[in-house]
């Protein structure tokens, strides 16, 4: 598509060509984030294999996947292979994989090698940022960060297999403000130099409309995050589909916070908005705790994230009944 942001046009056109998007947002329930999904040592296409296979068996046609930096740069050429491990383990199961490259969220400072283990009761005591502060903030950095984001981008540019990029998950978040908005612009221009087939996004997820807007002017197809009830998510979807672009919703599902899976889906599907629930199967993310929670938190009685435990089973029947009606599931 060149290097130009794509036209309303050809968005419209990508999209009704896509099947209604349904999936979650996807890492092995054996990791407990980006570096130990997809290191070497850690990364595990056995349980792959096994969840996406659970995913496939809801209904689901698609995952969201996070890479990280560091991986790459320690080891390009394997990190690469490994994508491409995984990227065979996800067709089988006919999933298409939206990859995110960067992520403002959670714990600063990311270090390759052993992760450290999971704070019991802790909600996402483990995951870290892409690149992290100091690389963000720090232009001198910025030549690896390049050279990562086109050798990733380049080497899977016409993959059929790959439905979209996200180039930077939650920017600005955990006080990063408007810090991270020279990445951010330099992260699409970085994409669009090698001229990728699939679209590129960025999802607005908060109030900060200098960032939004910034994310709405850059991205080809519309993405959003909403953890919050049917009034809020109504509206949202309302206002971006206003824009005249496809529209895509890359996280929901809190069931605490009154978005699930009964609520929310119905929504989407009336509005052909695809959909990514945060969380497949419990593991070592913890996101079946609720953001905020301390440790040695027991197991909540309602799960905030995921849908399955690490035998398959689910945490609810009923709601698992729910995802294969809606989505014509024998």
């Amino acid at each position: 598509m060149g290097n130009q942001r794509w036209s309303k046009e050809q968005a419209q056109a990508w999209y009704e060509q896509q099947p209604w998007l349904v999936g979650c947002n996807f890492i092995p329930s054996t990791a407990i984030n980006q570096l130990e999904m997809w290191q070497s040592q850690t990364f595990d296409p056995d349980t792959i294999e096994r969840e996406l296979g659970w995913a496939a068996g809801l209904g689901f046609n698609t995952v969201r996947v996070y890479l990280h930096n560091l991986v790459w740069q320690a080891d390009a050429v394997g990190f690469k292979s490994r994508i491409s491990t995984y990227l065979e383990i996800a067709e089988r199961h006919a999933l298409s994989t939206l990859f995110v490259l960067f992520d403002d969220c959670w714990n600063d400072h990311p270090q390759l090698g052993p992760q450290p283990q999971q704070i019991p009761g802790v909600h996402n005591s483990g995951w870290v940022r892409s690149p992290g502060s100091a690389f963000v903030t720090d232009p001198n950095h910025w030549a690896v960060l390049k050279e990562y984001v086109t050798d990733v981008i380049a080497t899977f540019a016409q993959d059929d297999r790959i439905l979209l990029w996200d180039m930077y998950n939650e920017p600005g978040n955990e006080g990063m403000g408007a810090t991270s908005i020279p990445l951010l612009k330099k992260a699409f221009e970085w994409a669009r130099s090698v001229a990728p087939t699939q679209p590129l996004v960025t999802g607005v997820y908060s109030d900060n409309q200098e960032l939004s807007s910034l994310q709405l002017e850059m991205a080809d197809i519309v993405t959003f995050h909403n953890y919050q009830d049917t009034a809020s998510l109504t509206q949202q979807v309302l206002e971006l589909k206003a824009l005249g672009r496809p529209v895509i919703c890359t996280e929901y599902m809190a069931r605490t916070r009154g978005s699930r899976f009964d609520t929310h889906l119905p929504i989407f599907k009336r509005e052909h908005v695809g959909c990514y629930n945060w969380g497949l199967v419990k593991g070592k993310t913890q996101t079946i705790y609720p953001w905020g929670s301390k440790p040695g938190t027991p197991e909540p009685d309602v799960w905030f994230h995921d849908i399955l435990r690490e035998d398959g089973t689910p945490f609810s029947d009923e709601e698992v009944k729910f995802i294969k009606r809606i989505r014509s599931v024998p």
